[in-house]
């Protein structure tokens, strides 16, 4: 079946959802889960056959790579979406108009919501759950990293569906092959909404090329600022666990920044970091610190300006020296994806003119920025990490699933 026949047939499938309760659609995702975990071993041999071709060298490796504890993560997730309520349907305003007009303004899905994605076929499930939850068909368009995982996916997926006699193209893979890219780029009048996520270059060539609505999501080039009042205690262990729990993702830590009058304690900041082997691109003041301590000279290069603004997805990581949290905010707003950023301090005046003066979805104080997760933030799950402003910023979960539509009811009233 060729690619626009794929998406028509997605099209006709959301005009049925709303003959599904809260309750059936409910039931697909925990049997989804359940089935997730039956057919586990059928998950990892599609994965490994992906993986064999991949490598292991890549920054796409870990995104790509499933586990048995990956695919409990994955099914615990579609369970914690089940459980949520259903955002559609809700009144989120109403009126009556001088002339008896009643309107209200209610919640309602988009209809097909198109995800392009690059080798994370945890997002395969994730966008299902959420998609299925909130009355949307999903249209998934993966890369051909994961083509094989995202089949054996899809394909536990229909079984449940159509066990529970729901049509299968409510969650439709398009073929991994580029030209199903353009088709799904040109789906006007077909796909309502557009979300690519991966690498800053997918997300440019989608925002570029497509026709359809797009919300920008992912690139992650995030910073910490460790201030002068910040706790050296708490900055060892937020550094440490930005960078290395997972650095394929895109909330990783990329950037240090460092108040001048606390250069003596880098030393010891960066000192976990050692054992994950982490590469550190430091300007003048930070490097001269590092090499003076114990950081592996290996691993401690000198800062270009191309260290600055760049998302790593590896075990790499920037310092600057600034002055200041001005100094500080100022960097941010040169280099930031206005993703995640994170300030270090024990002043309630820094952390008040930080949050106030950093653009960006996701501001933390004294929290690690690992945490900028649909999940971590009681979603459920997440569609993607959106880092514009217009309908949804920041994790994306059912509420940002949902448009509205005004109902208006009367009593044969006619305007004059």
């Amino acid at each position: 079946m060729n690619t626009q026949q794929l998406i028509v047939d997605a099209v006709q499938a959301s005009r049925t959802f709303y003959q599904y309760t809260d309750a059936q659609l409910t039931a697909v995702l925990q049997d989804t889960a359940a089935a997730l975990l039956n057919e586990k071993e059928t998950a990892l041999k599609a994965n490994a056959q992906d993986l064999a071709r991949m490598d292991i060298n890549d920054p796409k490796y870990d995104r790509l790579k499933l586990t048995e504890s990956r695919l409990k993560g994955m099914a615990d997730d579609m369970r914690n979406v089940a459980t949520l309520p259903s955002p559609v349907g809700k009144t989120l305003s109403e009126t009556i108009r001088p002339n008896g007009m009643f309107i209200r303004k209610v919640s309602v899905p988009f209809g097909v919501i198109g995800i392009i994605y690059e080798a994370r076929p945890n997002v395969t499930f994730d966008v299902f759950s959420l998609c299925l939850k909130s009355g949307n068909v999903c249209v998934l368009k993966g890369g051909s990293d994961a083509e094989a995982t995202n089949l054996a996916l899809v394909s536990i997926i229909h079984r449940v569906l159509e066990k529970h006699g729901l049509n299968p193209a409510v969650c439709t893979l398009l073929p991994a092959a580029r030209e199903a890219t353009v088709e799904l780029l040109n789906a006007v009048g077909l796909v309502d909404l557009l979300i690519p996520r991966g690498s800053s270059s997918l997300i440019n060539y989608v925002r570029n090329n497509a026709l359809i609505p797009v919300i920008e999501t992912g690139a992650g080039i995030c910073h910490t600022y460790f201030d002068k009042t910040g706790d050296k205690e708490k900055a060892r262990a937020i550094v440490n666990n930005a960078k290395t729990r997972r650095v394929s993702v895109c909330n990783a830590l990329d950037c240090l920044l460092i108040n001048e009058q606390r250069l003596p304690d880098l030393p010891y900041i960066c000192e976990d970091l050692i054992k994950s082997h982490v590469e550190i691109f430091a300007d003048g003041a930070s490097y001269e610190t590092l090499s003076c301590g114990e950081y592996p000279p290996e691993l401690l290069k000198q800062a270009t300006p191309e260290s600055y603004g760049t998302e790593f997805l590896d075990y790499k990581m920037s310092i600057r020296t600034v002055a200041d949290v001005a100094e500080a905010v100022e960097h941010i707003a040169r280099y930031s994806s206005k993703h995640s950023e994170c300030i270090i301090t024990e002043s309630p005046d820094a952390i008040r003119y930080f949050e106030q003066a950093v653009d960006a979805a996701c501001i933390y104080a004294n929290v690690s920025t690992a945490f900028t997760d649909g999940a971590q933030f009681g979603m459920g799950a997440e569609i993607g990490i959106s880092t514009q402003k217009l309908h949804a910023r920041g994790p994306m979960g059912l509420p940002e699933l949902t448009t509205y539509k005004y109902i208006i009811e009367g009593n044969g009233q006619t305007r004059n």
